[in-house]
């Protein structure tokens, strides 16, 4: 499944959708293959403050643990409960129902992170 265009990803394997001040991050179909099976998520509670560059949670699967990391800074404004309870969503659906935290992000310029086009030339 080729990363959709209306995006950003970061070489980390993590995807950027902005809506305004908020921005939605998950983790690329690409990750997902690598991982395989994802049985665990630990994200951040609402109102903390993610940094960037910094981890911002975990993902565990069969093969591996792994952090998750976030390219901008920002104030949770709402993690994923329903990957609590079912963490293979992210395997099901990456890029929408296994979304991993949003984040109120004013300002936040997402031009240095790869397009979609680039990060699928590259992960392809």
């Amino acid at each position: 499944m080729p990363a959709p265009a209306d995006r950003r990803y970061s070489d980390s394997h993590e995807w950027y959708k902005q809506e305004g001040d908020v921005i939605t991050i998950g983790i690329t179909q690409f990750a997902v293959d690598e991982l395989t099976d994802i049985t665990y998520v630990d994200l951040p509670a609402k109102g903390k403050h993610i940094t960037a560059g910094k981890p911002f949670g975990e993902i565990e699967s069969v093969k591996a643990t792994s952090e998750l990391y976030s390219s901008i800074s920002g104030e949770v404004l709402d993690s994923n409960a329903a990957l609590k309870d079912d963490p293979s969503l992210v395997n099901q659906d990456p890029y929408e129902k296994g979304w991993m935290i949003k984040l109120k992000a004013p300002g936040a310029n997402l031009s240095s992170l790869m397009s979609a086009a680039d990060y699928n030339a590259k992960h392809s």
